[in-house]
Order: C-alpha cells, then sequence, then structure tokens
C-alpha cells in the first residue's frame, strides 16, 4: 500500500513545491520536475511487478479521511464559485452549490455510518495497473516535455500572461488527482479525486486567458460538474438503498438496485470521455497549449472516463441500460469519425479521433463480454501511446510552421524529417496497428455479430473513416520537394527526449504484444469472465511481428529514403504535357500555375454541424431509455 499512497501523494507534494518556488531561474524546476518524472515512472514500474495477479483491496487507515475530503471539495466549489461570480457565470455558481448541498447533506445522515462500512479504501487490480502505468509513464513523459516547452510557448505568445507556476502546479495536481481515481474503491474518494481533475482541467484549458479560452474552460467546467453531481447522486443512492459506498461491494451485491447507481456513474463517465452529446467540451479543450491537449486526450481526463465505465459495466451487463450504454459509444464512435474526414487543422482531427476511439472503448465495455473487453483495454493502451505523441509532434510542428492546418504541412519530411518520422509513427500506431489487427480478426467482430450484428455495422464504417482521415494526414506529410532546406532547430532537448521515448514506447508495445497479453488483460479476463480469446504462443507472436511491421514501414522507409536521397534522380511530375517546371504548367490561359496536392475533406457529406445535431439526438435519447429502464 505505501507505493500506492507514494503515487498520489509525490505529484500533491510536488506540485505545492513547484507552486511556492520562483518562476526563475527555469533550471531549478525544470531539474526538480525532471527528477519527479523518473521517480513516478520508476514507482509504477515497480508497482506493477510487486502486484499479484488478483486484486489486492486495502485499509488506507487515515483518520477523518473523508471529512478532509469533504473540507478541500468545499474549498475547490469556493474557488470556482468566486471564479466565476467574476466571469459572471452564474449558472456554474447554481451547480456549485447544488453538489455542495448534496455532499453536506449526505455527510450530516449518513457520513459517519458510510465510514463504518467501508473496509477497504484502496485497491489495485490489472486493470488499474493499466491506467497507473498510462498515467505514471506517459503523464510524466508529457510533463517532461512541458518543462521544455512551456517556456517557449510564452516566447511565442508574449501576450499571454506568464503563470508557469500554476501550469506546473496544476500539471503535477492532475497527476495525484489520477493516480486518486485509479487505486481509489471508497465511492467518497473517487468521487474526491474525479472532481480534482475537473478543476485542474478548468484551469490548463483556461490558461491563456482569452475569451475563447475562457468559454471553451467553463463549457468544460459545467458538463463535467453535471457529471460529478451524477457522481454524488449515485453514492448516497448506493449507501441508502444497498448499504455500501466500495466499489467492490456494490458490484458483488447482485442487489437490483445496483442498475441506478451504475447508470449515473456512467453517465458520470460518458461526460469525462466526451461522449456524444458532452464532445464539445473536448473539442474546445484544442485552445490550451499543446501538452495540456496531450494530457487531456491521451493518459489522463477522458482515461478516467472509460475507466469508471469499465468498472461498473459488470453492473450493466446483459440489461437494456448496458445496450444503450453500448449505443452511446456506437454514435459517438461514428459521428466522430465521419466528422473528422471533414477537418484539416490538425488538433481538431486528433480531438474527433481522440472521440471516436474512447466512443468505441465504451461501445466494448457496454457490450461487456471477455472478447470485447479484451479489445478495449488494448485499445486503451495503443491509444495513450500513440495519441500522446500525436499531439506532442504537431505542438512541435504548429511552433515551426506557425499553423496546425494540415494542408500547410506539405513537404514536412523536407522541413523537419525527425519530426516527420515520429509524427508518421503515431499516425501508424493509431490506425495501422490496433485497426488493423482488430478489424481483421474474428475477435472483436465475432463478439460483435454474436451481440448485435449494428455493431460490426458501425466498426466498419467507423474505422473506414478513420484510415481516410489518417492517410489523408500521412500522405500530406511525405510529400517533396527540391530545394527544400531541413530546420529543426529551436526545440528543446525536453521536448526531443520526450517524443523520442514515446515512439520508441509506440514500437515497442508491439513488440511486446504477446507480454501485453498473457501478464495484463488475460489475468483480467479470467478474474472477472472466467476466459479469455484464445491466443497460443505462436498466434501472439504472429501478431506481434505484423504489428511491427505495420507500424516501422513508413518510417524504416523514411529513414532509408532520407539517407540516399541525394542519390535519386530528380524529375518533375508530368503535368498533361506542359511542363514549366517540377511543380509549374501552362495552364488553358497559357498562365504559369503551380500545381498542388490538396485533400479531399467532403464537407458536404460529413458536415460537422449536420453530424453533431444528429449524434447529440441519437445519443441523447438514448441515455433518456438508460435512465428510463433503470428508474422504472
Amino acid at each position: 500500500m505505501d507505493i500506492i499512497i507514494f503515487l498520489i501523494t509525490l505529484p500533491l507534494i510536488i506540485s505545492l513545491v513547484l507552486a511556492i518556488l520562483p518562476a526563475r531561474p527555469f533550471w531549478i524546476w525544470r531539474s526538480i520536475g525532471f527528477i519527479v518524472n523518473i521517480l513516478l515512472i520508476i514507482a509504477v514500474i515497480y508497482l506493477y511487478y510487486t502486484s499479484p495477479d488478483s486484486a489486492i483491496f486495502y485499509a488506507a487507515g487515515i483518520p477523518y479521511a473523508d471529512l478532509i475530503m469533504l473540507g478541500l471539495g468545499l474549498i475547490i466549489g469556493i474557488v470556482i464559485a468566486v471564479m466565476a461570480f467574476r466571469a459572471r457565470k452564474f449558472y456554474i455558481i447554481g451547480l456549485v452549490v447544488l453538489q455542495a448541498a448534496i455532499m453536506i447533506a449526505f455527510e450530516v445522515m449518513y457520513g459517519e455510518q458510510a465510514s463504518a462500512t467501508v473496509s477497504h479504501d484502496l485497491f489495485v487490480d490489472k486493470v488499474s495497473l493499466v491506467i497507473a502505468l498510462i498515467v505514471g509513464i506517459i503523464g510524466s513523459l508529457i510533463c517532461n516535455y512541458a518543462l521544455g516547452y512551456i517556456v517557449h510557448y510564452h516566447e511565442h505568445y508574449p501576450e499571454v500572461k506568464n503563470r508557469i507556476k500554476l501550469f506546473l502546479f496544476m500539471f503535477y495536481l492532475f497527476l495525484s488527482g489520477m493516480f486518486g481515481i485509479v487505486f481509489s474503491n471508497n465511492l467518497i474518494w473517487v468521487h474526491f479525486f474525479w472532481e480534482i481533475t475537473t478543476f485542474c482541467s478548468f484551469i490548463l484549458i483556461g490558461y491563456k486567458g482569452d475569451e475563447e479560452s475562457n468559454n471553451s474552460a467553463y463549457r468544460a467546467l459545467w458538463m463535467n460538474m453535471v457529471g460529478g453531481i451524477a457522481f454524488f447522486v449515485a453514492i448516497v443512492y448506493s449507501f441508502y438503498y444497498i448499504g455500501y459506498i466500495e466499489i467492490d461491494k456494490i458490484i458483488a451485491s447482485g442487489s437490483g438496485y445496483v442498475l441506478l447507481p451504475a447508470a449515473l456513474i456512467c453517465f458520470a463517465g460518458i461526460i469525462k470521455s466526451a461522449q456524444l452529446p458532452f464532445s464539445s467540451w473536448l473539442t474546445g479543450a484544442m485552445v490550451a497549449p499543446t501538452p495540456v491537449s496531450a494530457l487531456l486526450h491521451s493518459s489522463t481526463m477522458v482515461k478516467a472516463g472509460v475507466y469508471i465505465i469499465i468498472r461498473f459495466a459488470p453492473a450493466l451487463n446483459d440489461t437494456v441500460a448496458g445496450l444503450m450504454l453500448a449505443l452511446v459509444g456506437g454514435i459517438t464512435f461514428l459521428v466522430a469519425s465521419f466528422i473528422a474526414v471533414s477537418q484539416s487543422n490538425a488538433k481538431r482531427v486528433l480531438a474527433y479521433s481522440t472521440i471516436s476511439v474512447l466512443g468505441l472503448i465504451v461501445m466494448c465495455a457496454g457490450i461487456n463480454t471477455h472478447e470485447t473487453m479484451w479489445a478495449a483495454i488494448l485499445l486503451i493502451i495503443f491509444h495513450a501511446v500513440a495519441k500522446s505523441l500525436l499531439f506532442l509532434c504537431v505542438g512541435v510542428i504548429e511552433g515551426k510552421l506557425n499553423s496546425r492546418d494540415i494542408e500547410n504541412m506539405d513537404y514536412l519530411f523536407m522541413r523537419m524529417p525527425k519530426i516527420t518520422i515520429m509524427l508518421n509513427i503515431g499516425l501508424s500506431g493509431m490506425f495501422l496497428v490496433p485497426f488493423g489487427m482488430l478489424i481483421s480478426k474474428w475477435v472483436t467482430l465475432k463478439a460483435f455479430i454474436d451481440y448485435n450484428p449494428i455493431f460490426a455495422i458501425i466498426l466498419a464504417f467507423g474505422s473506414a473513416a478513420m484510415m481516410f482521415f489518417y492517410t489523408k494526414w500521412m500522405g500530406k506529410s511525405l510529400t517533396i520537394e527540391d530545394g527544400i532546406t531541413p530546420d529543426e532547430k529551436n526545440i528543446s532537448i525536453w521536448e526531443w527526449t520526450t517524443l523520442m521515448l514515446i515512439s520508441v514506447m509506440t514500437v515497442g508495445v508491439c513488440l511486446v504484444f504477446p507480454f501485453i497479453n498473457t501478464e495484463i488483460i488475460e489475468p483480467y479476463l479470467y478474474a472477472v469472465f472466467g476466459k479469455s480469446p484464445v491466443f497460443d504462443e505462436f498466434s501472439a507472436i504472429v501478431i506481434a511481428v505484423m504489428m511491427l511491421g505495420l507500424i516501422v514501414i513508413v518510417p524504416v522507409g523514411l529513414i532509408y529514403y532520407s539517407k540516399i536521397f541525394r542519390g535519386y534522380k530528380k524529375v518533375g511530375s508530368y503535368l498533361a504535357g506542359a511542363n514549366l517546371g517540377p511543380h509549374h504548367y501552362k495552364n488553358s490561359l497559357d498562365i504559369s500555375t503551380h500545381a498542388d496536392l490538396k485533400n479531399y475533406y467532403l464537407t458536404e457529406i460529413f458536415n460537422e454541424n449536420k453530424l453533431l445535431l444528429y449524434g447529440i439526438f441519437i445519443s441523447l435519447t438514448f441515455i433518456a431509455i438508460m435512465f428510463g429502464v433503470t428508474i422504472l
């Protein structure tokens, strides 16, 4: 248990230290941050290797812990209310008051009794270890990237108020909150850490302080506060009707009353993971600095949402509510994938692709068979690693090109060869590896067809759209033109180190797939379902080789090509016989015209506003049915 407490408290302590330290000299807080990042990575790996296959539960033994968390939660609420009052966001104050009233009433009426029923505040099992590894390794590496990035960010945007201390304080507090969510078995504790991540995301999204950032921050805040209120209502209901506020006891109770609190907590997870109709908070978060986007989208905020849904999915197994949850994930996966096709802003493409992958994970969790949960956990791992790499690469590219538009990334391989290689590793990791494997293998498709063929159709069409928008981007980055000089200067060692490490990790997860399958995923599936998809050793190795080949074929080709590039004879494109040079031709008016390669965005077919409107209506209908069947 000591290592769990260490993982929760170390980022918290360091966040306070960094808040106290002066902003200059930079090397002081960079050195502290680097040491802490290394310690977190070592600690979470040590925890993995010292934890048994079965779940282990711990009594924290912290006196008055629930009261302390209530007090801190109320303080955070007061801070939010003051900020909302200054911003004239009075609806936020209403949500703060409502949540505070519910929490205080519960503590006064049932707090002591509820605490007495809690045997184990903390626990660790294979799924919590997966998320902890993601938070500890990927989250720490993103923090490492941020240590170098944030200084250059303020040099690039001198009009943004320098609040580096606040930025780093919230970053490490965020990690503390995530570890708390992952390891807490006491729902009071889970809710407290849940609200910590909501508060941190609110501050980080609004970091720039302009109108767009503030509006996006408050949108994220009110949506996740609605989820937080639903979460605490579930706690009240669980204790009143079931008699427990511990996750394991609630799931194992077998009570008919478990459906409503499970649905309420999954609803909070739907919001946290930016599923329709609540996806706009995550797309709005793109205004934040790049490390914030990477942290929210890959390793922390959204993973908390799908994690809690996976935890409570067994309570909705073989129910109409579980079907509705799966359909919300399915429609989100399909709509977000289609919308991403029409986006040229790289960060919006990544945002919608994040929402779509999370939708697929929610769909798998709602179906809740051993095959779909196998796919869900695998997708969580691949998405965390590859998506963090993509966001960080886009941050560097934006800093060099002063643009996030994919259409401005022509000849990126010529301009930034190393960054382009790492970008393509991330792109391959997102769609070639997990989707190339999952769609082609009978495991997932068979599970969807056995449950309901509509889900297999959703998987096929959504994945086709995903392949389309990622290959467009990949192709754009690989265009070449003679005479372009590479420029990868002024990228800090912090950024280079992080990008290279995550690139190696993205390739590494393919290499160690047999280990991930047998040592992480299968033990959890056997514990919950009593069985796992059958992979003999040879099949697992074949899959690993296939994934490894898919993910390295483009980067290795680029490295080879770049080394012998000067040995090629460069010729111009054939442009209808009217060539004036490598990329110019005469048009019908005898005017010299540049031949451009442009992508298809099909905005009329995949119109963002129309698709969102339909998606919001359909998903709201599914959510209403989910609650309707649990109440009746």
